[in-house]
């Protein structure tokens, strides 16, 4: 028996809010819903109608895997906040996960062995987080670790690489949504020893300093 399992898993670094529970390796739960503001008003809705259709408490999880990023700076805060108030309340670990990795673990499925692959995601109108995958061995392996390019030099890095992304440009693949089932998956296969009960210093994976927009 995994004693990983059921698993609370939470992603909101992108549009989608999506949160799931993990039974098994082969069972989940999962809502996801794509919407302007969703995650601060549905967030812990979505968690409590997932635990009531599974007749489960969140007392009865292992862990709470969530997105660390880097992605959507007021995203990935109301996830780890979210995160950060369940486990406070159940005294259970949270499993920061690299997002990039986790979608890549997802993207991998559809494509062939040896295919080299990126992830170009909008960080601001001229640079993006960028990062570097190849599947080899039916596994995703990490080529280059998520970082901030200039989005003028996206080309040099992704010459004859699938690059999946959130926004419009010929070549790129317009279905960056990572989900949080997978977000789950990652937890499970290398999650055990990153589990932080010390919630205060846990932080997500910004990349860049994080600077409030202030209304004029």
């Amino acid at each position: 028996m995994n004693e990983s399992y059921p698993l609370l898993a939470i992603e909101t670094s992108s549009d989608l809010c999506s949160v799931a529970l993990i039974f098994d390796e082969k069972k989940f739960s999962e809502i996801n819903f794509r919407d302007k503001h969703v995650h601060s008003e549905s967030l812990i809705l979505f968690i409590e109608k997932l635990l009531e259709i599974s007749k489960m408490k969140i007392e009865e999880m292992k862990a709470i895997a969530v997105s660390s990023g880097p992605g959507s700076f007021t995203g990935i805060r109301i996830g780890f906040s979210a995160a950060k108030g369940l486990a406070f309340g159940t005294n259970l670990p949270i499993i920061p996960v690299p997002t990039f990795t986790a979608f890549a673990m997802e993207a991998s499925e559809y494509l062939g062995e040896n295919t080299e692959f990126c992830v170009a995601v909008k960080a601001s109108s001229t640079e993006l987080y960028f990062s570097e995958f190849v599947k080899l061995n039916n596994a995703v392996t990490e080529k280059s670790s998520a970082q901030l390019i200039n989005k003028n030099e996206l080309s040099i890095y992704t010459d004859k690489k699938i690059v999946f992304s959130d926004f419009k440009l010929e070549g790129l693949i317009q279905n960056y949504l990572p989900k949080a089932r997978f977000i789950g998956r990652w937890a499970v296969e290398f999650g055990e020893n990153h589990k932080i009960f010390d919630y205060d210093f846990i932080e997500p994976n910004y990349l860049k300093k994080f600077i409030p927009k202030v209304k004029k």
